[in-house]
């Protein structure tokens, strides 16, 4: 699982910095560090094998015209999900009395905006992370109808190989992957590994030498396309 993970996260954190710029980049390479990752190691990837509609160091207005990140966001359809990670000394100790006013404020207003808010420490992320897990697939299975089943379903990078390989004319190759999601040669063929094992793709000819060629299977046409 280790592996699979650590190819979709990278990927993960490659794109969103592909797409940001400025102070919202320096925050998504500076401010997604060790606890956060941690927190899609144990719990977010466990629990739904994915990371779509989930956006790392999320920027969204301040109240005061500002600006602020969260930990995550998810946002589908109408839902918006912040989520954060607070370690046991991040706020009481380390904050003055008016910060941690401001602090509060800050939330409230996120509440007010509409979004929801789900905390967890860093100890229950490293030592109870099935908890966590259980409460997030509680949170979407109550405001998106989600369960277990159903949350775990082709992630945004699967996607878009599989769109790419539907247009193809010809067969999918590993330098075809390595285009469509701008990575180097050795995530490309750790990606397609996953794809075959979930059965998403299939490999086309034999022989005893590396797999060349690759086609989508008809269960994850049916499964992209529905």
């Amino acid at each position: 699982m280790k592996k699979a993970f650590e190819v979709a996260h990278d990927v993960f954190i490659a794109y969103h910095a592909s797409t940001r710029k400025g102070d919202s980049l320096r925050r998504l390479l500076e401010g997604h560090s060790h606890a956060e990752k941690l927190f899609l190691l144990q719990v977010w990837w466990p629990a739904f094998k994915h990371f779509n509609d989930l956006h790392p160091e999320y920027e969204v207005k301040d109240f005061r015209d500002g600006t602020r990140f969260l930990d995550f966001a998810f946002i589908k359809h109408t839902l918006k999900l912040a989520i954060e990670i607070d370690g046991f000394t991040t706020h009481a100790s380390q904050i003055s009395r008016s910060q941690f006013s401001d602090h509060l404020i800050r939330q409230n207003h996120l509440i007010i905006d509409g979004w929801r808010i789900l905390r967890f420490s860093y100890d229950d992320i490293k030592d109870r992370p099935r908890m966590c897990q259980q409460i997030l697939q509680q949170f979407m299975g109550r405001y998106l109808g989600m369960n277990d089943a159903s949350v775990k379903v082709i992630s945004y990078v699967e996607k878009e190989v599989l769109r790419y390989a539907i247009n193809l004319e010809t067969l999918l190759t590993i330098q075809d992957v390595c285009q469509v999601l701008s990575i180097k040669e050795q995530k490309a063929r750790r990606v397609l590994k996953v794809m075959l094992e979930k059965e998403l793709l299939e490999s086309v000819g034999k022989g005893t030498q590396r797999i060349k060629y690759y086609r989508p299977t008809a269960e994850a046409l049916e499964q992209l396309i529905g």
